[in-house]
C-alpha cells in the first residue's frame, strides 16, 4: 500500500489544540505506528471504525468537473481531532488511519488538457489505480470486522468502496446515496459519474437507492435507464421539497425497506447539500441538518456496512466550513451506529 500515509503522532500533536480542563477527541483516538499486514494490524487494534481518506481530484476531472476534493481530509481531521471528547463521543473506538495521495498522479494530471479526448482518456486509465487501492484497503477493513469511514475524493471512490465491502462479504451489497446525481453513467472509463454502473455492472452492487436526485441535472436517457432497473430506486429533490409530494421521514423508510435487509453502505456527495463547496456545488438542495438526519437514520441500522463522504471542494477559505460539517457526518455515524 505504497500511496496510504499512515497519520502519524507526530501530526497529531501538530494539529491538536488542547485547552486546559477540557478533552478532546484527538487525545483518545488510536492510531497506527507502522504497516506490516494491513489485516493483522487493524485485526488486532481493540477499534470499531477506520477512518481514512482520499486525497485525489482525479475521478471529478476526468469527469470534467471542479477540483479541491483532494483537500478533503486535511481540512477534515484538523477539525476532527479538536472537537470535545465526553460522553456523545467514540474517540476511543476509532483509528485514524491516514489517507491515499497520488503525488505522481498529480503531477501527471498536470500536464493533461482537460479539453482533449486523450487528456481525459489519461485520467480516468489513473481512476483506476485509485480504485485498486481503495478496494483493497475497503476489504481489509471489512475482513477484521471494522467499520470503515471513508473522507474525500470525488464519487468516483464508491466503486472501491463497493467492491471492497461485496469482496470481504463474499456477496453483493446494497447502497443508499444522498445525492443530487445518480453516478450511473454510461461506462465509459472511470470517473466519479459512474461508480455505482460500474459496481452494478461488474456483479458488486445489488440494491441502490438515490435520494433527492435533481430533476434538472439528470438526462431523460439515464431517468429511463433507471426505470429499467428492478434493483434501482430513487426519489426526487423537487418531489421531497419543491412539489411536497413525498415527506422525508417516509422516504427515509422507502429507501431502508430497499437497502437494509442485508449489509448496505451509506453514501454522502456534498453536492446535495445547499451551498456547501463542492465539484458541482447547489444553491438549491437539502440542509445540513437533513444530511444529519440522514446518516443518523441509517447509521443506527445494524448492516450499515460503511459511511463514505465525498465531494466537498475545500479551498483555503473554505476548508473550516467543509472540515466542521464532515465532522458532524462522522461523529453523527458514531453515535447512531454505536447504538
Amino acid at each position: 500500500m505504497r500511496n496510504l500515509v499512515l497519520f502519524s503522532e507526530k501530526e497529531k500533536q501538530h494539529l491538536l489544540k488542547k485547552r486546559k480542563g477540557e478533552s478532546k477527541f484527538g487525545e483518545h483516538i488510536q492510531l497506527l505506528p507502522n504497516l506490516t499486514n494491513i489485516y493483522e494490524d487493524i485485526n488486532n487494534l481493540d477499534v470499531d471504525y477506520v477512518v481514512f481518506g482520499i486525497s485525489e481530484a482525479i475521478g471529478v476531472y476526468a469527469n470534467h468537473g471542479n477540483t479541491g476534493t483532494q483537500r478533503t481530509w486535511e481540512a477534515t481531521i484538523k477539525v476532527l481531532l479538536n472537537i470535545q471528547s465526553n460522553a456523545f463521543t467514540k474517540a476511543n473506538r476509532v483509528l485514524a488511519l491516514g489517507h491515499f495521495k497520488y503525488p505522481e498522479l498529480e503531477k501527471e494530471l498536470e500536464a493533461l488538457n482537460p479539453t482533449k479526448k486523450k487528456s481525459i482518456a489519461k485520467a480516468r486509465s489513473m481512476v483506476e489505480a485509485i480504485d485498486k487501492d481503495v478496494t483493497h484497503l475497503v476489504s481489509k477493513i471489512v475482513e477484521a470486522g471494522k467499520t470503515p469511514i471513508i473522507i474525500g475524493g470525488g464519487h468516483n471512490n464508491a466503486y472501491g468502496n463497493i467492491k471492497g465491502c461485496a469482496l470481504a462479504n463474499n456477496n453483493k451489497i446494497n447502497v443508499v446515496n444522498f445525492d443530487a446525481h445518480t453516478d450511473f453513467r454510461a461506462e465509459e472509463g472511470r470517473h466519479s459519474g459512474n461508480g455505482f454502473s460500474y459496481a452494478f455492472a461488474e456483479g458488486f452492487l445489488n440494491n441502490y437507492f438515490i435520494f433527492g436526485i435533481h430533476e434538472n441535472y439528470t438526462s431523460d436517457n439515464v431517468f429511463k435507464a433507471l426505470k429499467k432497473v428492478k434493483h434501482i430506486k430513487y426519489n426526487t429533490y423537487e418531489a421531497l421539497e419543491v412539489r411536497n409530494e413525498l415527506k422525508f421521514k417516509s422516504e427515509l423508510e422507502v429507501a431502508s425497506d430497499h437497502v437494509t435487509s442485508s449489509p448496505f453502505g451509506i453514501e454522502v456527495d456534498c453536492d446535495a447539500i445547499t451551498n456547501i463547496p463542492s465539484s458541482a456545488m447547489t444553491p438549491s438542495g437539502f440542509s445540513v441538518k437533513q444530511a444529519r438526519q440522514f446518516v443518523n437514520y441509517f447509521g443506527a441500522h445494524k448492516n450499515a456496512s460503511y459511511l463514505h463522504i465525498c465531494e466537498a471542494a475545500t479551498t483555503d477559505k473554505t476548508e473550516h466550513q467543509v472540515g466542521k460539517l464532515i465532522t458532524y457526518l462522522i461523529t453523527d455515524f458514531l453515535r447512531a451506529h454505536d447504538n
